[in-house]
């Protein structure tokens, strides 16, 4: 495989760790990012973005709950909604703006948003602004691939299910107890729950040239929770 210039962001652990490691074994050159750098903020991204250079690769990973958890909507404050739009719709939309004119004078890219199962249909914690938010990222995919592909730029999304990745999701898991995460499991085709390496490999397949003619699709990795 060619060696390609990838961004990853949220790659400071879980999934992004994984997908920046597994495509630097591609012999791809990554660039990783995560907080503190605020990629909510188009000033830092673009200058993030500009110190790099070339970008063949983007795979938008940051996003999360922004440390929420549910509260009735009635509860719920202005900043507390922006806060999980601005970590994930926004920064997807800033990176991505930052990359697209280098790639149409390249007439190639590859562009992965890691969005979730809550974006196909609900948060199972219950947080409003997030299934909001990821579903505004597959609808973010679909619009991106329609106007860059015929530069010769790829856009594709991948809506994972349940993956201890961080800590958060571990205390999640932790908090169903015996009988609720029987539940989940259950409702998991193949009796198991997922791993960074899981989406990771998604990944590596939307950003290969064996997915050329593949573009605007949402490919849900969550071992077949999506069919109950």
């Amino acid at each position: 495989m060619t060696k390609l210039v990838a961004v990853v962001t949220g790659a400071g652990h879980g999934i992004g760790a994984q997908i920046a490691e597994e495509l630097a074994e591609l012999g791809h050159i990554v660039h990783r990012v995560d907080l503190p750098t605020d990629l909510s903020n188009s000033s830092v991204a673009n200058a993030f973005f500009a110190e790099i250079g070339q970008v063949d690769i983007l795979v938008n990973n940051a996003g999360g709950v922004a440390g929420q958890v549910h509260h009735p909507l009635e509860e719920i404050s202005d900043d507390q909604w922006q806060a999980i739009f601005n970590a994930n719709i926004q920064t997807t939309f800033h990176c991505t703006r930052a990359v697209v004119a280098g790639m149409k004078e390249r007439k190639w890219g590859r562009i992965v948003t890691i969005s979730s199962g809550a974006g196909r249909s609900v948060s199972l914690t219950g947080i409003q602004a997030y299934a909001t938010a990821k579903a505004a990222q597959i609808a973010f995919t679909r619009q991106m691939a329609y106007e860059l592909g015929p530069h010769g730029i790829t856009v594709n999304c991948i809506a994972p299910g349940f993956i201890l990745s961080n800590p958060s999701t571990i205390k999640q898991w932790e908090s169903y107890g015996d009988e609720g995460q029987a539940k989940i499991i259950n409702g998991i085709a193949t009796r198991r729950l997922g791993l960074p390496s899981d989406i990771a490999n998604a990944v590596k397949f939307f950003t290969s040239e064996s997915s050329s003619w593949i573009t605007g699709q949402c490919l849900s990795v969550d071992g077949g929770h999506s069919l109950f």
